[in-house]
């Protein structure tokens, strides 16, 4: 399984590692600034409202958390390009 990644994004062992410790924590601190912002907003937890604007805070700071990341991790070249492919994908290639 690594090793498809490996080959997939062109990178060697160690940088696969960090690209892969970068979603970790990029994700974990994505989550956790959803739930405090959907705490300091008082919506009741897990209510129909709070699912879906969960989702949308997710949606929204999940590449700004990613990034953020990145560069400590050196890998901002990664995601940037990663990103990139991913928004092309979502709104086309304007």
């Amino acid at each position: 399984m690594f090793e498809k990644l490996k080959q997939k994004w062109g990178v060697n062992g160690f940088n696969l590692t960090l690209i892969l410790i970068t979603f970790a924590i990029g994700g974990s601190i994505c989550g956790r600034l959803a739930r405090y912002i959907l705490g300091l907003l008082n919506i009741e937890a897990w209510s129909l409202c709070f699912i879906l604007l969960y989702i949308l805070l997710m949606t929204l700071l999940w590449p700004i958390s990613v990034i953020s990341v990145s560069i400590l991790t050196g890998q901002f070249i990664f995601f940037k390009n990663y990103l990139t492919k991913i928004f092309k994908r979502i709104f086309g290639n304007k």
